[in-house]
């Protein structure tokens, strides 16, 4: 197998391959990690499938900001000017009341430091090599790789490639796929600085700042309030070249933009950054498969850029081994595209809404074509108690944007053949779709989490499922006795029976699972339900046979 990318995305694509004993390499054509922060935000799903890849949790969390100072996002005039409006951040303000829903909440963890720690924990990275190009036929993949230090070639054979390089991939262009949606929605400047700033934002921390003063408009992520700081200007490229943002210019927009001169400062990077809102219009040609951005280029408002990549390769990857192992029944590979391109979409699109809904809080200020006009405009509206509870209202009115766990955590894959078997149970209904999480183990949706009790240790439901193996969760010793008997069948299967094997000590399980003490469902390794039974039948075993069948017992 060959990976192309050595992000997030295709370094946690290498751990899940390890897993499933699947011999592969990644390449990456830059000779180390990314120097400078992106992405930010890592969900609670992403936390959960990085458990499930088996990556080392201890220096992952150890890398995020902390809870207390990442818990809100903030407006204000400058970063040490008028506080004109907050909201909390995904709950970061009172993370217990997670517990019960993910066994790891959403933290503010920038995409460098997560790609360092995941590269210590990679065996199979190969810094310095590029992909050129490849031909394929129904058996395998020949692909021509570069050294960039040195421009010599070589070819590599693999039975599939998965292109995890980025919203520029190349894999993508040689397939020649092509993206839907707006290429160029907004341009900015990105600048990368160290700095300590807790002095100036401790008493009133966050993860995001937006500076509303139109001498100093943008957003600062803070990265870490000591030492690692983003400032992200609007910039148009068409009216003046990257090449005016010299350092000297960006220092004077970032102290002008903190509003004081009271801090050491060093420019480290500057770069442009496009915001686009593309999706690939299909996630694979033959057997090669676009994950992460190279499928997917979302708007960052909502952080479900990387997110949404991660959630790609746990999908994949299963399918890919047991079509290696032989027992994945016909058109597996081709439900791939067919769940998460959806996803997507969905993503994609709350993510627009998000970024326009941003615009809502600029108007409030009175942002205007001019900076002589948004200027006066501004002024006027900060000097009346009425404009500037216009402005609270429009920034406090985009607290959804900033609490998604429903998206996170509850999407859900459809019925197909091999992949989710219909119980015909109605979808849960919520109010709000976008915040709301209601665990539910109907199929397709991800196994519920909840803590139970294995040998003596508190682990969640999630930890059940074995990598590249099918889990039946039940209380009843009939259909886990069933289960265990064709546990040596050709669908690898790994059975869990709740009193014996686990124990539920809270009731946590009988109260978010719905199958009462007689039902069982059946988990994909990817974590998400793919059958189940609301109770008894009168011959469990003749049952699981024929549901084993619909997923890989016909081969």
């Amino acid at each position: 197998m060959l990976v192309v990318g050595g992000g997030p995305v295709g370094l946690v694509a290498s751990l899940l391959l390890v897993q499933q004993g699947i011999d592969h390499v990644v390449v990456e054509r830059r000779a180390g990690a990314q120097p400078a922060p992106a992405a930010h935000v890592v969900n609670a799903r992403t936390f959960e499938i990085l458990r499930s890849a088996g990556a080392d949790m201890d220096p992952v969390l150890a890398a995020c900001q902390t809870p207390d100072e990442g818990a809100w996002v903030r407006w204000l005039a400058t970063l040490v000017g008028d506080e004109l409006g907050r909201v909390p951040f995904e709950m970061l303000d009172r993370p217990h009341e997670l517990d019960g829903v993910t066994p790891t909440p959403l933290r503010n963890l920038s995409q460098h430091r997560l790609e360092r720690v995941l590269r210590d924990q990679v065996d199979h990275l190969v810094d310095g090599v590029e992909w050129v190009e490849a031909s394929q036929d129904d058996q395998q993949v020949v692909s021509t790789l570069r050294h960039v230090p040195s421009g010599s070639t070589t070819t590599i054979t693999s039975d599939y490639v998965i292109a995890a390089d980025g919203a520029g991939s190349r894999v993508r262009a040689w397939l020649g796929i092509p993206m839907d949606g707006p290429d160029v929605l907004q341009s900015f400047v990105m600048i990368h600085a160290t700095a300590d700033l807790r002095h100036l934002v401790g008493s009133r921390p966050a993860t995001l700042y937006w500076t509303l003063d139109p001498d100093a408009r943008g957003v600062f992520v803070a990265h870490d309030l000591g030492t690692t700081w983003v400032y992200m200007q609007e910039w148009d490229p068409d009216a003046e070249p990257l090449e005016s943002y010299t350092p000297q210019r960006c220092e004077a927009i970032f102290r002008a933009a903190v509003g004081t001169d009271d801090f050491d400062l060093v420019i480290e990077n500057i770069g442009p950054w496009r915001m686009t809102c593309q999706i690939a219009e299909r996630y694979s040609e033959g057997r090669v498969f676009l994950v992460g951005d190279a499928a997917h280029r979302f708007p960052p408002t909502g952080g479900l850029g990387l997110n949404t990549g991660v959630a790609d390769v746990h999908n994949l990857v299963w399918k890919l081994g047991a079509t290696e192992e032989g027992w994945a029944p016909a058109g597996l590979l081709a439900s791939y595209g067919a769940e998460r391109r959806p996803v997507a979409a969905a993503n994609a699109d709350k993510s627009l809404e998000n970024a326009l809904g941003l615009f809502e809080v600029f108007l409030a200020c009175g942002v205007a074509d001019s900076l002589e006009e948004s200027r006066a405009n501004y002024d006027n509206i900060m000097a009346t108690s009425e404009g500037r509870d216009g402005i609270t209202r429009a920034a406090e009115g985009l607290d959804e944007h900033f609490d998604m766990l429903g998206m996170q955590l509850g999407f859900s894959y459809p019925p197909g053949p091999g992949t989710v078997v219909d119980d015909g149970s109605s979808a849960v209904v919520v109010d709000n779709p976008v915040r709301q999480y209601v665990p539910t183990t109907r199929p397709g949706g991800r196994l519920p989490h909840a803590w139970v009790t294995r040998d003596g240790r508190r682990v969640s439901t999630l930890d059940l499922v074995l990598p590249g193996r099918f889990l039946l969760l039940t209380s009843s010793s009939s259909w886990a006795d069933a289960a265990a008997d064709l546990a040596g069948g050709p669908v690898p299967l790994s059975v869990v029976l709740v009193g014996r094997d686990v124990l539920d000590v809270d009731g946590g399980w009988s109260e978010v699972s719905g199958i009462g003490a007689d039902g069982a469902i059946l988990v994909r390794p990817d974590q998400h339900v793919a059958w189940r039974s609301m109770g008894s039948v009168v011959d469990p075993s003749s049952v699981l046979t024929d549901v084993l069948y619909e997923f890989g017992g016909q081969t």
